[in-house]
C-alpha cells in the first residue's frame, strides 16, 4: 500500500468539507435555527425541492388532481436544501431526519405529518384510493417495486452520482463500483419492462411514480450528464417506459414544482394553485 494512502483514525472526528454539499452536511440531527413553516390554504402542505425525491410526491399529487380528487389540492413550499432550510425548527418538527420531501395533512385534526418520499406515496395512494392495486397480488407487487426504489436509488444518487458528478476528485474505484451497480439496476428494470407495460404490471402505479423521477431522468439524459457513460440508450424496454411516462401531462407538471434550476419554463419554485403553471413559472415573471 502506498505511504500516501489515507488510513482511517481509530475514532472518526468531523471536519467540514468543501464540495457541493460538504458545507451543509453534519453528523448530528436537530435544528440549527428557529423558523416557522408557512401554511397555505389547501388541505395538503408540502415542503420540498424539485429533486427526484421531491418530484415523486408532486407527480402523484398532480395525477390525483387530474382524476378529479379535489382533496389532493396542495401548497408546495420551497425548501432550499443548499441553504439549510431543512434544518429549521419548523421543518425538523415535520421531519426529524431533515430530508425533503415532508408533508402535513391538514384535512385531519390534529394534522398528520408524513415524511420519507415512499411513505408519502403510500399514504396518498391509500388516502385517495388510486395508483395502488386493490387486489392482494397487485398491491404486493407494487410495494415490492416501491421498496426496491427506496433501497436502490441511494446507489444511483449518493453512490454513482456523488462520485461521478459531485466529488471534488475522480476516484476510479468508487466510480467503477457504483457504475456497475447502476447498470445492474438498469438491467433489472429493462428485464421487468420486457414483459410489462409498467413497472408492476399493466397498471400505472406508485411504483412508476417512485422510480421514474430517478431512473427516468437518467434515461432522458438529464441526470449527472452520465447517459453516454452508462449507455442508457441500450436499454430498449426501459427507454420505451421512460418516454411513455414522460408524456403524461401530470408528470410534466409535477416535474416543474419546487424546481429552481434548468430551463426557466420548467421552473415553478412554489405551487399554490393550478393556474401557477401558466402564470408563475420563471419564464412568466
Amino acid at each position: 500500500m502506498s505511504e500516501q494512502s489515507w488510513q482511517p483514525p481509530k475514532v472518526w472526528t468531523w471536519q467540514k468539507q468543501g464540495g457541493t454539499w460538504g458545507s451543509i452536511n453534519r453528523p448530528i440531527a436537530g435544528p440549527t435555527h428557529e423558523r416557522t413553516l408557512p401554511v397555505g390554504k389547501h388541505p395538503l402542505q408540502l415542503y420540498s425541492l424539485g429533486t427526484p425525491n421531491g418530484q415523486k410526491v408532486t407527480i402523484l399529487l398532480e395525477e390525483l388532481l387530474a382524476l378529479g380528487e379535489s382533496g389532493a389540492e396542495y401548497d408546495a413550499h420551497l425548501i432550499r436544501i443548499g441553504e439549510g432550510d431543512q434544518f429549521s425548527s419548523g421543518f425538523v418538527d415535520v421531519n426529524p431526519n431533515s430530508k425533503i420531501p415532508a408533508l402535513m395533512d391538514h384535512s385531519i385534526n390534529p394534522p398528520v405529518r408524513v415524511f420519507e418520499s415512499g411513505a408519502i406515496l403510500l399514504y396518498l395512494a391509500e388516502k385517495f384510493g388510486h395508483f395502488l392495486p386493490k387486489d392482494h397480488a397487485g398491491r404486493t407487487e407494487t410495494l415490492n417495486w416501491l421498496f426496491w426504489l427506496q433501497g436502490s436509488a441511494p446507489y444511483l444518487g449518493g453512490g454513482f452520482g456523488h462520485f461521478y458528478h459531485y466529488a471534488p476528485e475522480k476516484i476510479e474505484y468508487a466510480i467503477n463500483r457504483f457504475a456497475m451497480e447502476t447498470k445492474r439496476q438498469l438491467d433489472v428494470l429493462d428485464r421487468q419492462l420486457a414483459d410489462h407495460r409498467y413497472i408492476a404490471g399493466d397498471e400505472y402505479t406508485i411504483a412508476d411514480i417512485a422510480i421514474w423521477p430517478w431512473y427516468g431522468a437518467l434515461g432522458l439524459g438529464g441526470m449527472y450528464d452520465a447517459a453516454e457513460f452508462l449507455d442508457v440508450a441500450s436499454y430498449k424496454n426501459f427507454q420505451r417506459w421512460v418516454q411513455e411516462v414522460n408524456a403524461r401531462p401530470a408528470v410534466q407538471r409535477g416535474r416543474k414544482v419546487n424546481r429552481t434550476w434548468g430551463d426557466a419554463s420548467e421552473q415553478l419554485p412554489e405551487r399554490h394553485d393550478a393556474s401557477d403553471f401558466d402564470l408563475k413559472t420563471e419564464d412568466n415573471k
